[in-house]
């Protein structure tokens, strides 16, 4: 007693999920144009089995009674309207039509629908349970109506023939269903999936974005502040040199706003899906930059041990530059006056390293007059890294910052 009470409680509550529905054949969806016209159809088949079944008795030589034939018109006619809860109750239906149509033949067309039913929205065990059955009750309800015309196994084999026919077109019609929910799934996932790459792509661009514009507007607007400085602080310069001065910082301007369209254009395509808008600087362009630097007033130093600059790949080139920019800009804020040593060496399968040193202020304590996002570091750690590179910073034991950096240059 003990083990068999678990065990039937297991049985009763695994029972109804075997005759619900599966999650590809939910049957409490709201019903389709399709459905309802395929529903009208099986009433039909149902309903027209009636009178078929009728006359199938008469030419079999067994016509019942007169009170018999009514009811088994009734209970058929029942079992026609009963089609309509198929997608319901097909499981209950179909085992109650088995010891009924073993007394009444015109269910026979109902209870093939009520099996085909089950064959579509039910597990296979619950299939093979309903088909097991209804070949079983195959040979008592032959054996109550016989058929004169033929004998006994033929009948049988043509019924089990027919049945086995009807539960392997549901089972087909069920994969076919599961097939095309799965293709479904699959195509709304590889869409998800698509759409996310699309936001993660948005993301980069608009970081890249960030650190294009940290990198050239940092450098430029420091520029500017350095002349403007010099302006504030020798106001009786003499005309010509306000002149000169004003002018390279119109020109500066110009060039931040040149640069800024840069900046913008560096992920922004050509229709035809060619290079950006503007060309973007290179290591060839390296020596212009020292050189701006120095017209604005810095004391650079440019230790060239490449040789041919232009023979660095554009996009190690490029972010070899934003290095170089991006370490004059820190050093312009933060040791103004002090002399700083670049240098970039490597070459090919060595690598590309660029290094960028100036004296750290002595005995007094500068604060920069530019505000500083504190993301000059930070921008230039992610651009390394991007590259596949590496990146040392900080203070030397010879009281230098040294600022220096590697990225890998394939053959």
């Amino acid at each position: 007693m003990t083990t068999q009470g678990p065990r039937l409680t297991e049985y009763h509550r695994l029972l109804p999920a075997l005759l619900t529905a599966d999650p590809y054949t939910d049957d409490r969806t709201p019903r389709s144009t399709r459905d309802w016209v395929v529903d009208v159809v099986m009433f039909l088949i149902a309903a027209g089995g009636v009178p078929l079944m009728w006359l199938s008795e008469r030419s079999s030589g067994n016509e019942p009674s007169h009170y018999l034939l009514i009811a088994d018109f009734v209970v058929g006619s029942l079992s026609a309207v009963a089609v309509w809860l198929r997608r319901r109750w097909p499981v209950t239906i179909a085992l109650i039509l088995l010891p009924v149509g073993l007394v009444f033949q015109m269910t026979t067309f109902a209870a093939g629908l009520f099996t085909f039913t089950v064959a579509v929205h039910r597990r296979f065990p619950v299939v093979a349970v309903v088909t097991a059955l209804t070949l079983v009750f195959l040979a008592p309800t032959y054996a109550l109506h016989p058929d004169k015309n033929s004998s006994f196994w033929t009948t049988m084999l043509v019924g089990c023939i027919f049945v086995l026919a009807i539960v392997a077109w549901g089972m087909f019609v069920r994969a076919r269903r599961q097939l095309l929910v799965s293709l479904r799934e699959r195509a709304e996932r590889a869409e998800t999936a698509q759409q996310l790459k699309v936001e993660q792509a948005q993301h980069l661009e608009r970081e890249r974005i960030a650190r294009e514009m940290h990198d050239v507007l940092a450098h430029r607007i420091s520029l500017l502040s350095l002349h403007a400085g010099a302006l504030e602080f020798r106001p009786d310069a003499p005309p010509e040199e306000i002149a000169r001065a004003a002018g390279v910082i119109r020109a500066s301007a110009h060039q931040a706003l040149q640069d800024l369209r840069e900046v913008i254009g560096v992920l922004r395509e050509n229709p035809d899906g060619g290079e950006p808008e503007r060309p973007q600087p290179t290591l060839a362009d390296l020596p212009a930059l020292i050189e701006e630097s120095r017209a604005a007033g810095m004391r650079v130093e440019l230790e060239d041990r490449v040789g041919n600059l232009a023979g660095v790949p554009a996009g190690i080139g490029r972010a070899a530059y934003r290095i170089v920019q991006e370490g004059l800009t820190n050093a312009r804020k933060h040791a103004p006056g002090a002399v700083v040593r670049v240098g970039v060496a490597g070459k090919v399968a060595a690598g590309l390293s660029i290094e960028v040193r100036n004296p750290l202020p002595v005995g007094r304590s500068w604060q920069p007059k530019l505000p500083g996002a504190g993301s000059g570091i930070i921008g230039l750690t992610e651009r390394a890294t991007l590259a596949g590179g590496k990146i040392e910073h900080g203070p030397t034991e010879g009281g230098d910052f040294r600022l220096w950096v590697w990225i890998p240059w394939p053959a």
